[in-house]
């Protein structure tokens, strides 16, 4: 709108409405164009596309105060929601601080569940509901869906009633009613899970209640069969702000399309860049496609950034443009260019850890020309929380304060306790304590009364628990299923114990896991969380590893876990880089930026191209939350839950622009320098894809005389490039040159035989290390071996 047709307006409205706009905005003088643009465009739909520290949250609630303070929305005319009961409080205090008031009267601000609440508890006859319906919390909602399954005959072992929750949270966060089940998921849980999800349904409402997903799920359906319903808050919202637009999901998007269909005065907040939660149901086509959905639509770039430095933005710029589904923005700052990130390569997992731990401690004391920095201005960010537990146990080790944000520490995770539990019997059977832990862990059929029973006749006969159940059993004390479960716990332990005298301790921890059926409880385990318990035990057995035997183990964790008493004093946070988003650090350590880790490889294989790009922008979450340091780092081996395996550079490093990027080199640690001698060898040309991460990775790693013998070997036949190989999730469509049967050597590996070929991936029975997966490329033939 012209200067003119703003006045032509001002002057045609009304004297209140004037008086309104004429009030004074000194909110608006701390905005930059951009954001002042985002806050005054009040008329239809805006997309306000925040780039990573741009000030996005800072807009939002300015608009919200520009809508009150010039009279175009009363408080109640304002629907205002985001995804956290934190985010919400703080929109609403900064709105406080900038309106120079408490905020009062704005019932529609809050999150997407909250406000569904609200709605539902207002029409819930409308749905077959009491207004005064219950929300089931999810052990409650489990325990219903295993009645269920129970009584439709089916496994509930095979069939655990975590894994149809997961399958009906997945339809409801698409908005899919019973009724509306598509034909692609008529199989989901045996081919029962839509009949089942209708039982389900039926049951919460002679119950009375509701999930978390039926919050959204009903609102949606009553604004869809009721046009009464939706009209009245079509007109009462006149204006909707929806926050971190990017994370919603099928329902969200549904809900918002139907309440802004009538004023088209929606402004939605995100980034596309940020979109990491694809696998909770958020779909980052919704912010993609938000011009088509809402016609006319003002797009408004949040690109100056207030947060990090020009190298780590550049940085961040460079990854993640890698992605073809993005709207696109460039990253832009005042700051003064600062340090380049900066790249380092280990020889393996153990020594990225030390090496880490010791700059933690050089940039807390102020040393390689870096500012003194407290521990609290520094963070780990992790793509995997089994990653944590070499961190913690280093830190833990040289007396390093440290906190973990968004989950226990690794030791005290419940899975770990777990596992402890049954160490510390197998050492000690007189372990009471930990006895008491597992006994029912996995379920064996024991309820209180038998649990009452073992220490009735513990205590009665002067013995410990496992003495105790021992007795229960044979004198018949308890029967059925428990009774027989329990028998053989007791005979297992027995058998662990004359086992731990002559089998290697790490091995016999592993098979305690199997056999105690700990393992399988979580491999049928169908939560998200399930697979990453699985990560930390198979974690927790490679530690063992480094000890001579369990009791040392258990010793070592009992030691350091009592010497950590520390206060609230400085630490450094340890965290996923999910748990990130939303913070900012001065200095940030991204380890593990190797293909498989980080890319996942997990996500790569079910979600194929669409999981390689959200890993890729949690690449760039991940180099975003720094302010001034960014080290990024990899190992070229790596114990992977207690075997060693060979790790190629992130695919992600190949796509850092080299100009903003300083290689570093830990002293000592390759022996070697990258003076033109190192990187002129046959396996440095070999593996020029990557100048940066050729340079970070030292060609010594792979330049042994076999190494370099085997390279000139393969530069006689066609080789691809690592850098183009990393193009694609997986070569399929490359030709070995090895065949089935063929005998081959692995420098770290040993002699081997191939017993299986996929592209360019060999799966080799080696002699002495088992069965692995390796690249082609790594691998010659034994007879080529000089040594």
């Amino acid at each position: 709108m012209s200067s003119f047709d703003e006045m032509e307006a001002f002057e045609s409205a009304s004297l209140s409405a004037r008086a309104m706009a004429a009030r004074p905005q000194p909110y608006l003088d701390d905005l930059n164009p951009a954001q002042r643009q985002a806050v005054e465009t009040l008329d239809g739909p805006v997309l306000m596309l925040a780039g990573a520290g741009t000030g996005k949250t800072k807009a939002l609630t300015t608009r919200i105060v520009h809508l009150l303070n010039t009279g175009r929305a009363r408080p109640n005319e304002i629907l205002a929601v985001t995804f956290t009961n934190k985010a919400a409080r703080e929109m609403k205090e900064r709105v406080g601080r900038l309106l120079g008031q408490t905020v009062e009267g704005m019932p529609w601000l809050g999150t997407f569940h909250s406000i569904c609440v609200k709605l539902l508890r207002r029409h819930a006859e409308l749905v077959g509901l009491k207004s005064n319906f219950t929300i089931l919390d999810t052990d409650d909602q489990l325990r219903l869906l295993k009645q269920l399954v129970q009584a439709a005959g089916i496994d509930d072992k095979r069939w655990p009633a975590r894994q149809l929750s997961g399958i009906i949270d997945g339809w409801k966060n698409r908005a899919i009613t019973p009724d509306r089940v598509p034909a692609a998921d008529a199989g989901a849980f045996n081919h029962q899970g839509p009949q089942l999800y209708a039982q389900y349904q039926a049951r919460l409402k002679e119950l009375n209640a509701v999930d978390f997903g039926d919050l959204l799920l009903h609102v949606v359906t009553i604004f869809q069969a009721h046009p009464d319903v939706l009209e009245q808050y079509q007109r009462w919202f006149r204006y909707i702000l929806v926050d971190e637009y990017q994370d919603t999901n099928v329902a969200q998007y549904l809900w918002l399309r139907l309440l802004a269909s009538r004023h088209k005065n929606i402004c939605c907040v995100g980034d596309d860049d940020q979109s990491i939660y694809g696998w909770r149901g958020a779909e980052v086509g919704n912010i993609l496609r938000f011009e088509k959905d809402f016609e006319g639509a003002h797009v408004v770039r949040l690109e100056q950034n207030y947060r990090s430095t020009p190298h780590i933005l550049a940085a961040a710029s460079g990854v993640i443009a890698g992605n073809q589904g993005r709207l696109g923005k460039t990253l832009w700052t005042d700051a003064q260019e600062g340090e380049k990130v900066r790249l380092i390569g280990h020889w393996d997992g153990e020594e990225e850890a030390r090496w880490i731990g010791e700059e933690i401690e050089s940039m807390q004391g102020g040393t390689r020309g870096m500012r003194g920095m407290s521990l609290d201005d520094m963070a780990i960010l992790v793509r995997a929380s089994h990653q944590m537990r070499a961190f913690e146990d280093r830190f833990l080790t040289i007396g390093l304060p440290y906190r973990v944000i968004g989950g226990p520490r690794f030791y005290e995770r419940m899975e770990i306790r777990d596992a402890m539990a049954y160490f510390r019997v197998v050492v000690s059977p007189d372990d009471d304590l930990a006895f008491e832990r597992i006994v029912n862990t996995p379920k064996r059929g024991l309820g209180d009364k038998a649990q009452q029973t073992i220490q009735t006749v513990a205590r009665a006969n002067g013995v410990s628990l496992v003495e105790g159940a021992r007795l229960a059993v044979e004198q018949g004390m308890i029967k059925g299923k428990g009774g027989s479960e329990l028998g053989q716990l007791v005979r297992d332990l027995d058998r662990w114990g004359r086992m731990a005298e002559d089998t290697d301790h790490a091995e016999l921890a592993g098979i305690v896991l199997d056999e105690s059926g700990y393992t399988t409880m979580w491999q049928n385990d169908k939560t998200p969380e399930a697979p990453g318990r699985l990560e930390n035990l198979k974690e927790l057995v490679k530690a063992l590893e480094e000890f001579d035997n369990l009791q040392g183990f258990l010793e070592h964790v009992s030691l350091i876990m009592d010497n950590d008493k520390g206060g609230d004093g400085e630490k450094v946070s340890i965290m996923t880089l999910h748990a990130a988003k939303g913070l900012e650090f001065p200095a940030v350590f991204l380890p593990g930026w190797e293909d498989g880790l980080f890319p996942s490889q997990r996500s790569m294989d079910e979600s194929g191209l669409k999981g390689l790009e959200e890993e890729r922008r949690l690449a760039y979450v991940g180099i975003t939350r720094a302010e001034e340091v960014c080290t990024i780092s990899f190992a070229a081996n790596r114990r992977v839950f207690g075997q060693w395996q060979s790790a190629l550079p992130s695919r992600f490093i190949d796509e850092l622009p080299e100009e903003h990027v300083e290689v570093l080199t830990p002293p000592g640690l390759y022996g070697g320098g990258y003076g033109a001698a190192g990187m002129a060898s046959p396996a440095a040309q070999m593996m020029r894809g990557s100048d940066l991460h050729e340079k970070a990775a030292e060609a010594n790693v792979y330049n042994s005389p076999g190494w370099r013998r085997l390279q000139a070997r393969s530069q006689q036949r066609p080789v691809s490039q690592p850098s183009e190989a990393r193009n694609t999730v997986i070569d399929a469509t490359a030709v070995s040159s090895h065949a089935l049967g063929e005998r081959v050597f692995h420098q770290k590996f040993g002699y081997g035989a191939v017993v299986g070929i996929e592209g360019d991936k060999l799966e080799i029975d080696f002699d002495k290390a088992g069965t692995k997966k390796v690249v082609a490329r790594f691998i010659c033939a034994a007879d080529d071996v000089p040594f």
